[in-house]
């Protein structure tokens, strides 16, 4: 009763099936953004949150690309997007999705961005992907899984010693919160390795996940910066805790070896 689903409509709810949906939808907004990025001339079309929070026509059509793929392979879920908002609700599955994480540095001619997607349920992240084009590399994870990069398991950092432990962070587009941020880092420098900071919280989760990074941490994230490459770092056996707000230091996220979790938090609250 009912009949089989229409042509190209997945409709199991297996961790396996989601994650290659997830994949496809992260090639198909990754390769859109290679050919414009590679194009050059791309510039923004306005801001979000602050003056420097940039949005571009870029941003706007990998969304789009990704909402219509979806929509053929998953009608009927939810989506959320960064730059499209919540526009449709669905009853199980919620699909997030960051188009371009790392948009200034795209506009700029930095190579250092990506598109990032997961799809969570009630118990929270099914599978994420985070695709990044200029070095065709696709990190994929899925529930209960590895952690894998081009499909090959990926081996993150079992370091326990802070001092020589490299760390990668962000900053918040809001002065304000970019002062305490200052003070934090301040206090973290002396006592790591060193730190890095490249622009793109969803690769630098991945990054953390593929061992490139001991430990991530970053406030003023928004959850479609950081639901796929949380799911790649639990998948990787790596600790993620969310961050709470303190102060002027907004919500934010912590991705590290269960020996640098406790010493780490000490130092960025």
């Amino acid at each position: 009763m009912g009949g089989p689903p229409p042509a190209g409509v997945v409709s199991t709810t297996g961790s396996t099936a989601l994650r290659v949906i997830a994949a496809e939808a992260a090639r198909a907004a990754g390769e859109l953004l290679r050919e414009r990025f590679i194009a050059g001339g791309e510039r923004a079309t306005g801001a979000k949150s602050s003056p420097t929070d940039l949005v571009s026509e870029a941003d706007l059509a990998a969304e789009q690309a990704i909402r219509d793929l979806l929509a053929v392979r998953r009608p009927g879920d939810a989506i959320l997007g960064e730059e499209g908002g919540e526009t449709q609700e669905g009853e199980g599955l919620r699909w997030i999705v960051d188009p371009l994480d790392g948009t200034t540095n795209f506009l700029f001619g930095v190579p250092q961005w990506c598109v990032s997607v997961a799809v969570h349920d009630e118990a929270g992240g099914v599978a994420g992907v985070v695709f990044d084009p200029l070095r065709d590399e696709i990190f994929t994870a899925e529930r209960d899984g590895p952690a894998l990069l081009n499909g090959s398991p990926v081996t993150a950092s079992t370091a326990g010693d802070l001092a020589t432990s490299l760390v990668a962070t962000g900053f918040a587009y809001g002065a304000d919160v970019r002062a305490a941020q200052a003070e934090v880092v301040a206090r973290v420098l002396p006592r790591v390795r060193d730190v890095r900071r490249m622009g793109s919280a969803a690769l630098d989760l991945a990054w953390t996940a593929a061992g490139r990074y001991d430990a991530f941490y970053e406030r003023g994230v928004q959850v479609w910066d950081t639901a796929a490459g949380s799911i790649l770092c639990e998948c990787a056996g790596l600790t993620v805790r969310e961050l709470p707000g303190l102060d002027e230091l907004p919500f934010g996220v912590i991705a590290a070896p269960a020996g640098l979790v406790d010493p780490l938090l000490e130092l960025v609250g």
